[in-house]
């Protein structure tokens, strides 16, 4: 049986990439109304996001993109959904600036996430 894993985690740099990537499970509600858009609740299994686009056609993967683009302050070309493409379900990958400081801990960049996630959710 395959162990439960966090909502958000870290992968250290690699000899293949340089760059730690922050990995979150997203559970997506497409076809939300456009005042429901965004972070919606956070919980250990994963991040539930609301976005109004449908499901059809990769609408509501660039929207889950755009949305956690905007609260984490992040480009949008720094996210990139690794799995889940066609499911609610989804693996982002993220990289960026102020996740790959060099003088960060694993568990400042976790707390930093958190901290961007939680006030998307206080501001939604």
């Amino acid at each position: 049986m395959a162990t439960p894993r966090a909502a958000i985690w870290f992968a250290s740099a690699t000899k293949k990439s340089s760059r730690g990537t922050v990995y979150i499970q997203c559970n997506v509600k497409p076809g939300a109304s456009k005042t429901r858009e965004g972070i919606t609740a956070i919980s250990d299994d994963a991040i539930e996001i609301s976005v109004a686009a449908q499901a059809r056609e990769g609408e509501a993967n660039k929207a889950v993109v755009k949305v956690l683009s905007e609260a984490l302050d992040l480009h949008k070309s720094d996210l990139q959904i690794t799995q889940g493409l066609k499911s609610r379900n989804k693996t982002i990958a993220m990289v960026g600036s102020w996740i790959n400081v060099s003088t960060r801990t694993e568990d400042a960049c976790l707390r930093q996430v958190r901290e961007y996630l939680d006030k998307a959710v206080d501001d939604s």
